[in-house]
């Protein structure tokens, strides 16, 4: 009972942090656009925990839409040498660096928020991944190039703890090859 009570605590708690995660006042979609590399990654997600050591950098293609939405194409190289792809298209809401999107391909419903952006250097977001009852917490630090500074590599770790996320399931993800265009 002590456990369950604790486990609950802590779920409750991540939730009540995650809920207070607020987009960067003067986001500006336009600025996204073009190449950004997934640098690092950190989710409790039990199938993350159990792929992490495998995954490689990757990359994000973000065409903003006429309309204020975001297309987001991702791209990772595979160690067979496949390439593994995903699209989204994340409609903005009426706060600006909210947006929403729903995954095709993982079924669940996303509510993403970006958090801090230097336009020519880094994007720090957070998502809120639910499926059916199992919402999920997801940060992501993306580059413009393959490597980022020690400071913005501990504030995404600090931001990501901050958020419920546990030491272990914060990862850097190791340089790899690109994917050749679709």
């Amino acid at each position: 009972m002590t456990l369950l009570l604790t486990v609950l605590g802590a779920v409750l708690c991540s939730f009540s942090v995650s809920a207070q995660v607020v987009p960067q006042a003067d986001f500006n979609i336009q600025g996204m656009a073009g190449k950004w590399y997934l640098i690092g990654f950190a989710t409790n997600a039990q199938w993350f925990v159990n792929r992490k050591a495998d995954m490689k950098m990757g990359t994000a293609m973000l065409t903003p839409t006429a309309d204020g939405n975001l297309d987001m194409s991702y791209a990772s190289l595979s160690s067979d040498g496949s390439c593994w792809r995903m699209n989204n298209l994340a409609k903005q809401t009426n706060v600006p660096g909210k947006l929403t999107y729903t995954s095709d391909r993982w079924g669940s419903v996303n509510d993403m928020s970006m958090v801090d952006v230097k336009y020519d250097e880094y994007a720090l977001t957070h998502t809120i991944k639910t499926k059916g009852s199992d919402p999920t917490v997801v940060t992501k630090l993306y580059g413009r190039g393959v490597e980022l500074s020690a400071d913005l590599l501990e504030r995404f770790r600090q931001f990501s703890l901050g958020t419920g996320v546990l030491p272990e399931n914060i990862a850097f993800l190791p340089k790899n090859a690109e994917c050749p265009a679709a």
